[in-house]
């Protein structure tokens, strides 16, 4: 039986050498969900550079409360597993883009 389609933890989205940023959201969030298009806006200027993926905080309040998420959204950007810097609230795409490349060196 193959373990290809396993979906994968959160450390081992988190793990690999390409930067990932992490937005910690809840359903119920009016900036949150202000976030959405913001985050495809970076997903398209960043191409494969960064991985977007993002966390329900009602749903995954392990990783939430290990990355001491306290307020949503919060956007956190990982590299090997490291945070490398992070921000609550709503951030603008080209403010995102400039952190991505400023931390994770892409």
């Amino acid at each position: 039986m193959s373990t290809q389609n396993k979906p994968k933890s959160f450390n081992e989205l988190i793990s690999g050498e390409q930067p990932v940023l992490v937005d910690f959201f809840a359903t119920w969030c009016g900036p949150c969900q202000m976030m959405q298009p913001i985050l495809e806006d970076v997903s398209k200027q960043m191409g494969t550079a960064v991985k977007v993926i993002k966390v329900d905080v009602d749903k995954n309040q392990l990783a939430a409360s290990k990355f001491q998420v306290r307020g949503v959204p919060t956007l956190i950007l990982f590299q090997n597993g490291k945070p490398l810097w992070r921000q609550s609230g709503v951030v603008p795409a080209n403010q995102l883009v400039q952190v991505i490349r400023q931390h994770a060196k892409v």
